[in-house]
């Protein structure tokens, strides 16, 4: 592929796949990119464990609006599917519950619709309702919140230019006054179909009962785009990125963890290592978690504006993750499942006020060897177990609460997942817990989501991917602008990528 003249140097902080969509975006309209990674491995979060013959999907196991990934490639005019094998599933989940009943989670809204109508009368055209007002908060947020550097309600808009009367409408349909959990519940009365619905805040790791009702937008962006694999695990996207960057003649090195971003008459202008190496650049996307990059990288730069906006908001959930090499499969699993606490507002208030884990939680598995048998030896499967817990609190050490916090989970999925005989199953067994998560991904106290998105005015924004503070800097990943998920941690890189490349125009034509 041809690349145009290089412009500029950027110095990208971190590979996850915010800082990884940035650097191919800047490669490809011709920047010359170094993207520096403190870990020894690319793709952040996205990373993989393998033992015995099993492999891990570490982090992110669901790929979901996959055009953002296709506008990556496309910067640099490659067809994203020849670089990935991408395979649609349905149904998207299974749920199990505690008294036995299982529900999926259809990718066909109409489909969906009959299924809930069948289980309590009425819930049919709730649902129906619900996905259209789904479908409105997505196409709002498509015209007013995505694809451009969005920090707070001010910036959605123009308000000189586009303020008219169809923008009001829009924004009022932004539903700002209400939360996620209880515009489901206007709409849907069987609990268990709820509680279902509600975990569509696991991209976000928030609680349904605080968070934003325009996150119902998640509902349409996933039934309209579907739910993907990617054949060799999500990891397959951070291999097929840093490859990409390569051809566009990006540098990657890792093991260099940044020190400081070194500033030049207020302006971001180059870094400085943990090996004292000064690296000097036009500009700087940070990918480390956007709250740890002002407060730790540029602790010498005033920045009470961010520090006003930001210090209220509290970090995401975190969480205990199991990887378990079974000897055997399930077959009442599907690929993706949930495994449902009992009482969900007794989960979420455990998790999110008390700060403590839940005692009865509920647990995400993953069973891929249903789409890739590459995953496990054969017969087998590579169970991957997420459970959401607090992030760190003070006076919690997970070294000692990890052992019986894993017994939990292993009877709650012996009881409620059906599968009595797992622990005698497991021949190959690897966990995180929130500690491990900060320590790995240098996270805000160990949150694997950026801040919260609770709040009814503000929960669904994030730091902005254009730093005010810092005239050079930009933010990228899942604490950043648009917000956590695979798809929206690739957006925030083609975002701070976009917004650096435009500035950097302006200002020669200035």
């Amino acid at each position: 592929m041809s690349r145009p003249e290089q412009k500029s140097s950027v110095i990208v902080i971190g590979a996850g796949l915010g800082g990884l969509a940035a650097a191919c975006t800047m490669a490809a309209r011709g920047h010359k990119v170094t993207v520096l990674e403190a870990n020894d491995w690319l793709g952040g979060k996205a990373a993989e464990w393998r033992e015995g013959g099993y492999r891990f999907d570490m982090g992110p196991t669901i790929l979901t609006v996959p055009r953002v990934l296709e506008r990556v490639f496309s910067e640099a005019g490659v067809d994203m599917h020849e670089r990935l094998d991408l395979r649609r599933l349905d149904p998207q989940w299974r749920c199990f519950f505690e008294d036995g009943q299982t529900l999926d989670l259809e990718e066909n809204a109409e489909r969906m619709a009959q299924v809930l109508e069948s289980l309590c009368a009425e819930d049919g055209d709730g649902y129906r309702d619900l996905m259209e007002t789904s479908r409105q908060l997505h196409e709002t947020s498509e015209r007013f919140f995505f694809w451009k550097s969005v920090g707070g309600i001010a910036d959605t808009m123009d308000l000189r230019s586009t303020f008219t009367l169809a923008t009001l409408r829009d924004v009022l349909r932004l539903r700002m006054d209400s939360t996620f959990a209880r515009e489901i519940r206007k709409r849907i009365h069987n609990p268990q179909a709820a509680q279902m619905l509600d975990h569509l805040t696991q991209y976000v790791g928030s609680n349904p009962f605080q968070a934003s009702a325009v996150l119902l937008g998640i509902a349409d962006m996933q039934s309209h785009d579907g739910v993907w694999y990617p054949m060799g695990g999500t990891r397959a996207v951070p291999e097929a990125l840093v490859r990409l960057g390569e051809e566009l003649g990006a540098e990657f090195r890792t093991g260099v963890w940044v020190r400081r971003i070194l500033t030049r008459n207020g302006r971001a202008c180059g870094v400085l290592t943990g090996q004292g190496e000064v690296l000097e650049a036009d500009v700087i996307i940070s990918n480390m978690d956007s709250v740890r990059t002002m407060r730790e990288l540029l602790a010498h730069v005033p920045s009470a504006g961010f520090e006003r906006k930001w210090k209220r908001r509290r970090p995401a959930c975190s969480g205990v993750v199991l990887y378990l090499g079974l000897d055997r499969t399930y077959d009442h699993l599907a690929h993706h499942d949930f495994v449902f606490s009992a009482d969900p507002e007794e989960e979420f208030d455990a998790i999110y006020r008390r700060g403590v884990p839940a005692p009865d939680p509920t647990c995400y598995l993953a069973a891929p060897s249903r789409t890739d048998p590459d995953v496990a030896p054969e017969g087998g499967e590579a169970l991957y177990v997420l459970v959401h817990t607090p992030y760190i609190h003070r006076g919690q050490n997970w070294q000692e609460m990890f052992p019986g916090y894993r017994q939990v989970i292993l009877d709650k999925l012996k009881r409620c997942g059906r599968m009595p005989d797992l622990e005698e199953r497991i021949r190959v067994e690897h966990h995180l817990t929130p500690l491990d998560i900060q320590e790995r991904y240098s996270t805000l106290r160990g949150a694997i989501y950026g801040l919260a998105s609770h709040g009814r005015l503000n929960g669904a924004f994030k730091p902005a991917n254009r730093s005010a503070e810092v005239p050079g800097l930009y933010l990228a990943g899942g604490s950043a602008h648009p917000g956590a998920g695979m798809p929206m941690a690739l957006m925030s890189g083609w975002i701070a990528a976009d917004c650096a490349d435009h500035d950097m125009v302006e200002a020669r034509a200035s």
